[in-house]
């Protein structure tokens, strides 16, 4: 049986609120250090637009928004661990 909205509040919005808030202090950090960002940068910002839209795909919207949607796959890896973020580049 599916949780009412209210029993969805009450058993995840604190989490979910800790979660937002670290978001924002993540922000925070990127945006008070020197240099220049990359893809990552760019690729969350993408997906926290993701979050705005309507519908229950919300989750795998944020999914596709780091991940490399190409079809042919690579002759060797670039390295030796993900990034979490794919830059647009082929590899």
């Amino acid at each position: 049986m599916a949780m009412t909205r209210q029993k969805v509040l009450d058993q995840y919005f604190m989490d979910a609120r800790h979660k937002l808030i670290d978001v924002a202090a993540f922000l925070d950090r990127v945006e008070r250090a020197e240099g220049d960002a990359d893809f990552r940068l760019d690729a969350f910002k993408d997906a926290m637009k993701r979050l705005d839209g309507r519908g229950a795909d919300r989750a795998n919207d944020v999914l596709m928004a780091f991940s490399d949607q190409t079809q042919e796959p690579i002759d060797k890896a670039p390295g030796k661990g993900a990034c979490g973020a794919w830059s647009g580049k082929a590899q």
